[in-house]
């Protein structure tokens, strides 16, 4: 007999194909050496942080053994790291901002969850777009919500706004969005948030009380070709936004990022003050106090974007010699070409005979496609091409 509750049973086989081919891909190493597989499975940032991160461990070290120099904190975080904060929200989201208004959280999925928690009741449901980051669909039934993903136009990952007017009902609480997304590459545009707000709009008149709109943010700093990640905030008072520095400064396993609730939202001084106790009560407590203080000295930088500007380039070119059907991503570090076959799995069965790892959309709500992330070098990428073109071949 299990020991595991039986909805976390159902959970590891959702999330099986992720985890097998992260447990294949280590296997297919070890046989043909890490040099002859082509791994576009993970999406870890592979870039070195940027050299004020180095900087700031070092002044760390000096001050380190003072007291309470990694103590406790406010659950909010460090003072001068939400101002910091604010000063950058306020920028991006062209709405002031104040520190108040802002929560540092263990990474965006911390912060998603302290938010679930802190505004889902059992049986109130999430609306998405998909394709969409496979751990949303747990987070919210982390708190007895109910996930509701709404496929987004095929190949441009377009948002269908008929599709979300007819997703919202009398019991949704929550819309949330990624821009950049994971996996597509898509940036909603201006034109489309501001259809979506209109809806939610419409809709929280019509059901008597507000849709909350929550922009999932890890890739705003990472777009290509002028792409500019509209404000949510500037749109839509019961908006807020998460974000983390996992992806632009390489610090992923810091866990650092942060809510920001929109300083005009009615009752969005209750929201914060729920933040904080459920920041605290799911045993968060704070963020990582020294990621916090690497992210205070490096707000300022990131990582070097034209790396990832070249890889998307060399993607795109191998996909174009294997004939996929595919949208150039707008932002982030991943594509999501078309199975050949509109066959995600096999699809990814045919690049494993290549030593050539992949995700099938089937695991972000979006079967028919495949994932590729490009966190690899683009010298990798380019060995890929002729395994690459096999697979297709095979489709």
């Amino acid at each position: 007999m299990s020991v595991l509750n039986p909805q976390v049973a159902d959970y590891l086989e959702k999330a099986s194909w992720i985890r097998r081919m992260f447990e294949a891909g280590s296997e297919l190493k070890q046989k043909y050496g890490p040099e002859n597989v082509f791994d576009f499975s993970l999406g870890n940032p592979d870039l070195p942080p940027p050299t004020e991160v180095g900087q700031g461990l070092e002044e760390l070290g000096r001050n380190a053994c003072k007291p309470y120099a990694l103590g406790y904190m406010p659950n909010a975080g460090l003072p001068g790291v939400r101002k910091a904060l604010a000063g950058v929200v306020s920028r991006e989201q062209d709405t002031e901002v104040a520190p108040e208004n802002i929560v540092v959280t263990c990474g965006a999925a911390g912060g998603l969850n302290a938010f679930f928690r802190a505004v889902l009741r059992p049986g109130d449901e999430v609306v998405c777009p998909a394709p969409f980051f496979v751990e949303y669909y747990f987070y919210t039934e982390n708190f007895q919500g109910v996930f509701v993903p709404v496929p987004s136009k095929p190949v441009s990952f377009e948002l269908d706004l008929e599709a979300m007017q007819r997703a919202i009902t009398p019991n949704t609480r929550v819309v949330l969005i990624n821009s950049p997304n994971n996996p597509s590459g898509q940036v909603y545009s201006r034109e489309e948030l501001e259809g979506l707000v209109r809806i939610l709009e419409d809709k929280s008149k019509e059901y008597g009380q507000p849709i909350l709109l929550i922009s999932d943010e890890p890739y705003r700093f990472l777009t290509y070709d002028d792409t500019v990640v509209p404000p949510v905030m500037a749109l839509y008072p019961y908006s807020l936004v998460v974000s983390s520095y996992s992806k632009s400064l390489s610090m992923a396993g810091e866990r650092v990022g942060y809510l920001a609730v929109h300083p005009e939202m009615p009752g969005g001084d209750e929201l914060l003050q729920g933040l904080n106790l459920t920041n605290r009560i799911l045993g968060f407590v704070n963020a990582p106090v020294i990621g916090q203080i690497l992210l205070e000295k490096a707000l300022h930088v990131t990582v070097d974007t034209g790396v990832y500007s070249a890889r998307r380039q060399a993607m795109a070119e191998i996909m174009d010699k294997a004939g996929l059907e595919f949208s150039l991503p707008k932002g982030g570090f991943y594509f999501f070409p078309k199975a050949p076959d509109g066959d995600d799995q096999k699809f990814v069965r045919d690049l494993f005979e290549e030593n050539i790892l992949a995700v099938p959309g089937s695991g972000f709500g979006y079967p028919g496609f495949v994932r590729f992330s490009f966190c690899i070098s683009e010298e990798v990428i380019r060995r890929a091409e002729t395994g690459l073109v096999r697979a297709v071949g095979n489709g």
